[in-house]
């Protein structure tokens, strides 16, 4: 699958399934939180903590994104 039909793919998805969207606007929120604690001169411990969770959670959600658009594409797409 190309770059392009990727991104067709995703925003077939981000459309038309729920669930792929609340994974998306949940990746989102994380993103934004990251972006916060990372302009911040120093972290606390337990910032520092929370950015290692975050990365995590972040990934995998991701992952679970591509898989569903990977199966969407295998499964649904028309060829």
């Amino acid at each position: 699958m190309s770059v392009v039909e990727a991104q067709e793919v995703r925003n077939h998805l981000l459309e038309s399934n729920e669930h792929y969207r609340q994974l998306a606007a949940r990746h989102h929120e994380l993103d934004h939180r990251l972006h916060e604690l990372t302009v911040k001169p120093y972290l606390s411990d337990s910032e520092q903590f929370e950015e290692v969770t975050i990365k995590k959670r972040k990934l995998a959600l991701k992952d679970q994104m591509e898989r569903m658009a990977r199966e969407y594409a295998r499964r649904d797409r028309p060829s």
